[in-house]
This record gives C-alpha cells, sequence and structure tokens, in this order.
C-alpha cells in the first residue's frame, strides 16, 4: 500500500539549506518517498518566515509547491474544531497550530505517516491514543 507523507516545517527547512545537520538525512528521504508531500498553511507560514529568516528567502520553499513536490491538502475551517481539540489537550507540551494540523491531517486516513524532526511527535497521539507514524531522523 502507497503511503501518503505528511511534511512538517523542519524537513522543509532542512532539504533547502546544505548547512542543516538534518539536511542529507532530509535529502534521502525526499529521494524516496513520492511526492506530492502533504501539508497546511499553518507549515507554509512557518516555513516561509523561517525559510525568509534564515536563508534570506522564500523563492526556493514556494517552488516546492509550485513544482508539485509539496502540496496543501487541508482545510482548517473544516477541523477546526478537533485542532483546537488537540491544542488544549496537548497545551503542555504546548502543541502548535502546525502541529496541531499535522496531527488532525494523521487522523484522516490510516495511510499517512509525517516526515519530521519534531520530537513532540513522539508524545502526541491520534485517536486519542494511537501513535503518529513517523519519518523522523534516529536522534530525535
Amino acid at each position: 500500500m502507497k503511503r501518503s507523507v505528511l511534511v512538517d516545517t523542519g524537513p522543509l527547512l532542512a532539504l533547502l539549506d546544505a548547512r542543516d545537520r538534518y539536511h542529507s538525512w532530509v535529502r534521502a528521504q525526499f529521494a524516496v518517498v513520492e511526492p506530492p508531500l502533504l501539508t497546511c498553511e499553518a507549515v507554509l507560514t512557518e516555513a516561509c518566515y523561517l525559510a525568509s529568516r534564515e536563508l534570506g528567502s522564500s523563492a526556493s520553499l514556494l517552488s516546492l509547491f509550485s513544482n508539485g513536490v509539496v502540496r496543501l491538502s487541508f482545510s482548517l475551517l473544516d477541523n477546526w474544531q478537533e485542532v483546537c481539540g488537540l491544542m488544549r489537550r496537548f497545551s503542555n507540551v504546548p502543541m502548535s497550530l502546525a502541529d496541531a494540523c499535522l496531527t488532525r491531517m494523521s487522523e484522516l486516513s490510516d495511510d499517512r505517516v509525517l516526515l519530521t524532526m519534531d520530537s513532540d511527535f513522539h508524545v502526541y497521539r491520534r485517536h486519542g491514543r494511537k501513535c503518529i507514524p513517523l519519518l523522523i531522523p534516529p536522534s530525535s
């Protein structure tokens, strides 16, 4: 069965920044997963802000979306109650809006795996108590 890959902010930035300690690992992941990788507007917003700040521009990031490598595939409006519930449930972590959206996206289909470097996803649960399937570097 083909698995859909969700992508978090960190891997998007690491892919574009050869100086990032996870750059090689992320490139290897992108080489084996089948596009498009799916994400949400909250991740795009974070990534654009950080790319502009750390890389001087978000143009390379936006080209991943323009070229179909990454696709926006989530409606916060349609999932508002569930996202807010997740953020309340994991407020002690705390859970960002982007993390809540990705967690909710993982709940919408059992065939989804999340590409991330964020160790908080070891704590977050989908459907109450189920672990989120992760593609995460061994040290995270």
